[in-house]
């Protein structure tokens, strides 16, 4: 134990030194603290990729090139509004620093999330290929732009974006990444946020890692203290500045009402979630009455949502609103309260867990594989974010940031995208498929109060393998799985033999015109089982095969 200790801090203090991420993505904002470069060493001479001359880089951001000769064919008079590597929406500036980025001290949201901001592989090169566009995204583009980032050497892929309901073979992110795979570069993609229903992922692909999001064990709050000195803590990521103290309150119900909420403009008004009614409503009849700040009490599990809003505001438990509404009855029209904000806790819990808007699986695609295969950290992710786009829209202002706090599986997948990077930093002979198998074999199950990882798109329940895929991701141990469970190119074309795909399909997809159908198998060699049963059916069993491969240091008996 004591020599692995050893060994893992040697790796992290590479840190991925001269691996290459590659993301496509919306763009990239050089100028962000995030991509300086200082204590880098040289560019890796195998790079053979480039910058386009709108953008200024350095040995942290070695690659920026944009894709939109599909988008210009179909829509030849289109007017693009940055025809260049620059990022215009910030996601993919986020995404870039997230897997990457360089350690930039003193950042935060507003004093939400303060500290020092630093990707998963820090040390690891950037290399940003633009295929998605304010103006729409074309599969062309996106096939264009994984080629170039595969013949420019990257060695891992993020890709914080998928296709809905398509088979292997009209997929473009399934088609290009299969010649990435080939070449030994590891490919993360987003499972999607259209949680918390079944069979509604995308990038159910075989051949790459599917990333589902979960939530971290820290909340941003506001706090309301009540006229007889009670507090009741909210969620909240209000930044304006609030200073009214003793500001009456007044219990709403259901804020259903304009008119009425316009009367007490001057008040806290407190809404409540209730009889079937939605949270974001009574958020906006709140704000198109102008009050002047708002609790909301509510047990919505997608509140997050709106924890960001242009008044003053925090979102309550039922609980916690009993005791408000308990308060405002006994005062009647005496009652008042004060409302501060800008309040980081550490340690929530439970946590992780997996976030309700999550994809879940089965894959649609390639249903005989489990997907998601992992979840990371994608819930309030703060990430670098360009100094000219909005973070929101605060009352008719503007407002900016150097970083944003997202969420969605577009923030997960590159979380996975820098594990990958230390990985293959750590394990330069490792595969693809033992890369994926380390990082799914070693994940977490249990959260902090070391019960099961829940699910909170399914009332706090365990969270099953269609949410959570193996596990939430584990970076230290994935650095000594002991065994993988290793892939193979054959392995794959024998998947989609047996998934009855057409030599033509099959070819799409490989690139091969001459496919090996003589073994066609739908049990592939995957870290993870799944089994369909006809419910009419007696057959309650399914036997699969697995080989592992030993990959741990000297001889071990499992």
């Amino acid at each position: 134990d004591v020599e692995r200790s050893r060994g893992l801090g040697d790796v992290y203090k590479r840190q991925g030194k001269d691996v290459i991420v590659g993301l496509v993505d919306t763009g990239i904002w050089p100028e962000s603290k995030s991509f300086n470069d200082k204590g880098m060493t040289e560019i890796p001479s195998r790079w053979k990729g480039q910058c386009e001359s709108t953008i200024k880089c350095n040995k942290k951001l070695i690659g920026a090139q944009f894709f939109n000769k599909g988008m210009l064919a179909n829509s030849p008079n289109i007017t693009i509004a940055a025809n260049s590597t620059r990022d215009t929406e910030g996601h993919g500036t986020h995404t870039s620093s997230t897997a990457a980025g360089s350690v930039v001290e003193g950042a935060s949201y507003y004093g939400y999330a303060s500290g020092s901001a630093t990707g998963i592989a820090s040390r690891a090169r950037v290399a940003m290929y633009k295929a998605l566009w304010d103006e729409g995204d074309y599969a062309s583009d996106i096939i264009a732009a994984i080629d170039s980032a595969i013949s420019d050497g990257v060695d891992v892929l993020s890709l914080s974006f998928g296709f809905d309901d398509v088979p292997l073979y009209e997929d473009p992110v399934a088609i290009a990444t299969f010649a990435a795979m080939e070449r030994g570069i590891f490919v993360s993609t987003s499972a999607g946020n259209e949680g918390p229903f079944l069979a509604v992922l995308h990038n159910g692909i075989p051949w790459v890692i599917t990333v589902a999001a979960g939530t971290l064990d820290r909340e941003f709050q506001g706090t309301l203290t009540l006229g007889n000195g009670v507090q009741v803590t909210g969620m909240s990521l209000y930044h304006g500045n609030f200073s009214s103290s003793n500001v009456p309150i007044v219990f709403m119900g259901l804020c259903d009402n304009v008119k009425e909420l316009a009367k007490v403009r001057r008040n806290i008004a407190v809404c409540e979630d209730k009889d079937g009614t939605f949270i974001e409503a009574q958020v906006s009849n709140v704000f198109n009455a102008n009050v002047v700040a708002a609790v909301f009490i509510s047990n919505s599990s997608d509140s997050i949502v709106f924890y960001d809003n242009s008044f003053a505001s925090i979102f309550v438990t039922p609980i916690n609103g009993e005791i408000v509404k308990a308060y405002i009855k006994i005062t009647n029209s005496g009652a008042n309260g004060t409302l501060s904000f800008k309040t980081t806790a550490l340690g929530t819990r439970p946590a992780p867990s997996v976030d309700s808007y999550s994809s879940r699986g089965p894959s649609s695609s390639a249903p005989f594989v489990l997907k998601p295969d992992i979840t990371a950290p994608g819930t309030s992710i703060l990430a670098a974010w360009p100094q000219n786009v909005p973070v929101e829209v605060f009352g008719s202002q503007n407002i900016f940031s150097n970083f944003n706090l997202l969420s969605g599986t577009s923030m997960a997948c590159p979380h996975v995208a820098g594990v990958a990077a230390l990985l293959r930093g750590a394990h330069p002979d490792w595969s693809v498929a033992a890369i994926r198998s380390a990082i799914m074999t070693t994940s977490d199950m249990f959260d902090n109060t070391m019960g099961l990882i829940k699910d909170i798109g399914d009332d706090y329940k365990p969270a099953t393998p269609l949410a959570m895929g193996a596990g939430h991701v584990n970076p230290n141990r994935a650095l000594d799985p002991g065994l993988v469970y290793d892939v193979g190119v054959q392995d794959y074309v024998n998947l989609l033999c047996a998934l009855g795909y057409t030599q033509k399909n099959i070819t799409v997809i490989t690139g091969n015109s001459s496919n090996d159908c003589s073994k066609p198998s739908l049990d592939l060699n995957y870290p993870s089982f799944i089994a369909f049963f006809n419910s009419n059916s007696s057959s309650t069993s399914q036997e699969f095969q697995r080989t592992v491969t030993n990959v741990g240091e000297g001889q071990t008996i499992y």
